[in-house]
């Protein structure tokens, strides 16, 4: 079913979308993801990543906030544990035919990691958009990069038929059983780590992997622990699919936070998350700002927009309930930034702060209307001016920035 991301909208920080399972555990076979989870062989080539406290954060929210530094992988996100845990398992013969993935990012990054750790051939099928320091990157590692399609699904195709032709072995991005486990262990991490009573953690979900393998170890041995997804308002699939109770493809989705930019969930994720998430948190692309914004002050380093949506769902969450004195995990699952975003991320994190709004006005082009527009607003905080001129409406556009005092408005 083809629906709209505009079709489910609801306040930020609401936990909406509570499936029928409602984070129980349902009818799923736990066990058998617990004992893939455990003898997974994922520290053969991603670390243990550090469960970090947030003192800033935790002071302004006042609640205990905790980063579990996926970004601080090997390859800067956690999709090196998926992509190695399932051809760690391939055989001698499998792996001297090679594999092959389709991705314009972190998953492509992890097989070809995995790929120079196991020592078999890798072929990553990238869409010719990809920015040249993602591609250069994978080819650096070993691999062979072939830029193909337009789009995604043109790559994934191409990618899926050459494996059929060549025998190569695919590597899904989220949707296999042994690639979910190792996304899983994640979620065992976090349990090893955080001892003491934990209110919830806050899983940014694309295709559904992660969440659905930290959900099937955390529900098994610490069921009262909320396992949370969070997704933009505009690439909120798995929100729509657990309201309709059905898998659904997005007819359109923000490419914002691209590393969870999916038109629709995997199978095997969405069959996991209906009986064991316990919800879904919509946020803007102003918050994911902020939080990038929050997570540099914090320590200085810099996520990538779906790295930080965790961050800004816990927040969003925390406010909405008015959770106090409780501990709450975010996963900062990636730090694969592109530098030329940077610019566009600093304006509008104060947006999503609430600090500074940006507002647009259509002026007359004619003599001094500008100068009465300035005398009019220029008094009220405003810290910066833009101006374009549309000749067909004969017109100006003028764009603003204004400093909003939060406590008043």
């Amino acid at each position: 079913m083809k629906v709209a991301a505009g079709s489910l909208q609801y306040q930020s920080g609401l936990l909406g979308t509570v499936p029928d399972g409602g984070g129980g555990g349902g009818n799923v076979n736990e066990m058998s993801y617990l004992t893939r989870i455990l003898s997974s062989k994922v520290y053969d080539v991603a670390i243990e990543s550090p469960l970090d406290s947030a003192p800033k954060l935790s002071e302004r929210l006042g609640v205990r906030v905790w980063l579990k530094r996926e970004d601080l992988q090997p390859v800067f996100s956690f999709k090196l544990r998926g992509a190695y845990s399932m051809m760690a398992k391939l055989t001698g013969e499998q792996l001297a035919k090679g594999v092959i993935c389709s991705s314009a990012g972190n998953h492509a990054q992890g097989v070809a990691l995995s790929a120079l750790k196991l020592g078999c051939n890798a072929v990553i099928a990238m869409p010719v958009t990809t920015p040249e320091i993602k591609w250069k990157t994978v080819e650096r590692m070993g691999a062979t990069v072939v830029l193909v399609g337009e789009s995604y699904d043109e790559t994934q195709s191409y990618a899926k038929q050459r494996a059929k032709e060549e025998g190569r072995i695919f590597i899904p991005p989220f949707d296999h059983p042994d690639v979910i486990a190792g996304q899983g262990t994640v979620g065992m991490e976090i349990v090893r780590q955080m001892p003491g009573p934990l209110h919830a953690i806050f899983v940014p979900v694309g295709g559904g992997g992660l969440i659905a393998g930290i959900a099937a170890y955390v529900k098994r041995v610490r069921p009262e622990v909320r396992v949370i997804g969070v997704e933009p308002f505009d690439a909120n699939a798995m929100a729509l699919s657990l309201y309709h109770g059905q898998r659904i493809v997005l007819d359109q989705v923000g490419g914002f936070a691209d590393g969870v930019a999916v038109k629709a969930v995997g199978e095997e994720p969405f069959r996991l998350c209906k009986e064991l998430v316990d919800g879904v948190v919509l946020v803007s692309r102003d918050a994911i700002c902020a939080s990038i914004k929050d997570m540099f002050e914090e320590n200085r380093s810099i996520l990538e927009p779906a790295g930080a949506l965790a961050m800004a769902g816990a927040e969003a969450y925390c406010k909405y309930y008015g959770l106090k004195g409780e501990s709450v995990v975010a996963i900062t699952s990636g730090a694969n930034m592109n530098f030329d975003r940077l610019g566009l991320v600093s304006q509008l994190a104060d947006v999503g702060r609430w600090s500074e709004a940006v507002l647009a006005t259509f002026v007359p082009e004619k003599w001094g209307n500008f100068i009465q527009f300035y005398k009019l607003v220029g008094p009220v905080n405003i810290t910066e001016f833009r101006y374009r001129y549309d000749a067909h409406k004969e017109q100006a556009l003028i764009l603003y920035r204004q400093v909003i005092n939060v406590a008043s408005s």
